[in-house]
């Protein structure tokens, strides 16, 4: 019964962090940067279309677009019916088709509806892969596949309900994502793993591994002059700056603590768990010297693995900036030295070395941990 209420207890502290986060989200104002031109997106499902050929053939250049018919499915003229056009473009419209569901945008003036094809509807396949994904994760991994769904929801939590509203209202960027960085990893690994010994070694770790990847980001970032504003998008953050208290030269490195995040909780709880064991299955008392050369010694085998995994991920998603550096023969000075290109290197060499320092700073931790008792 007490482990039963301990448990309950543990998922009720997570509910009221989660609607505190919420209650504070709700409560932070943001300034409308748009006007307000009573527009809105709904869902619809074409039920008319007199050239069904005519997306498909047509030259993105050429300007051409759809005429259809929509029966609007969602919103306040659900059951409507009104006439749209569907843009010819890679990123907007679509190959409409009698039955095509699509995401429609809305216009009324003095009474007079107009509406265009936005995109395609993809809800439902959204959600039926997010079940797809949840329910694997339940079914293998059982009572702790369910707590690492639910630690999966609350680091999605954390980072709209908190990180992304403090940088907002002026808190630092770092602060901000060192404070997310903090709270992800006390209730994930309390989700996952309770709280025990090796879950609190691997909090430390992770924080402390975490946290050197944004310093060693910022260390490169002011030595080799890139700063928050070298990024794609800066033109939108100067303008949402304009508008709110954002620090848009400090994000750039606070995503860093954020997207490390992951593969440093990987490597900090592999670790822990491990010595924790060793410590367990261990008949003689072990010295915290050699808790510490076998946390190094496990270490080693995923600091490999887990570099590759954090590596490649940048590269996957900085592909097309690779393409375009291969198809037009870039030279190597200039590629070195392209703020896009730095930013890609600062991120994925700091987040490894995040990974890399993992290994020794939570072997340590847990070398003094598991050992206390017998000093003590």
């Amino acid at each position: 019964m007490a482990k039963i209420i301990d448990t309950l207890g543990k998922y009720l502290i997570v509910a009221l962090i989660t609607l505190a986060m919420f209650i504070f989200f709700r409560s932070v104002e943001r300034k409308p940067l748009l006007a307000d031109d009573n527009t809105s997106f709904v869902r619809a499902v074409v039920t008319q279309n007199d050239n069904e050929d005519l997306q498909a053939e047509a030259s993105l250049d050429s300007g051409d677009s759809q005429k259809v018919v929509l029966l609007i499915k969602s919103g306040s003229h659900k059951g409507e019916t009104v006439d749209a056009y569907s843009l010819n473009g890679y990123l907007y419209g679509a190959n409409c088709k009698v039955g095509t569901r699509v995401i429609a945008s809305l216009s009324e003036y003095d009474g007079s509806l107009s509406a265009n094809v936005y995109n395609y509807d993809r809800e439902n396949e959204i959600w039926v892969l997010l079940a797809a994904f949840f329910g694997l994760m339940w079914l293998v991994g059982g009572k702790k596949g369910f707590n690492s769904i639910l630690a999966l929801i609350f680091t999605f939590a954390t980072v709209i309900f908190l990180y992304i509203p403090l940088m907002y209202i002026g808190v630092s960027p770092f602060i901000a994502a060192t404070a997310s960085v903090v709270i992800i990893t006390v209730v994930t690994f309390t989700l996952i793993a309770d709280w025990q010994m090796k879950s609190i070694g691997a909090m430390l770790g992770t924080v402390f591994g975490v946290v050197v990847s944004g310093i060693i980001a910022l260390l490169f970032g002011h030595f080799g002059h890139v700063t928050g504003y070298n990024v794609d998008d800066i033109e939108n953050l100067i303008y949402v700056g304009q508008n709110s208290k954002l620090d848009i030269g400090g994000m750039l490195f606070s995503g860093i603590l954020i997207a490390s995040l992951g593969a440093v909780m990987d490597v900090a709880m592999s670790v822990a768990t491990s010595l924790h064991e060793i410590k367990e299955k261990k008949t003689t008392d072990i010295s915290a010297k050699e808790i510490f050369k076998s946390g190094i010694n496990i270490g080693r085998d995923m600091i490999g693995t887990m570099s590759n995994t954090l590596i490649l991920a940048y590269v996957g998603g900085s592909l097309g900036l690779v393409m375009v550096i291969y198809a037009y023969s870039y030279q190597m000075h200039q590629i070195l030295n392209m703020y896009s290109m730095a930013i890609e290197i600062m991120r994925g060499i700091s987040g490894t070395m995040g990974i890399i320092l993992t290994v020794p700073i939570t072997s340590l931790i847990m070398s003094f941990l598991l050992t206390r008792k017998n000093k003590e």
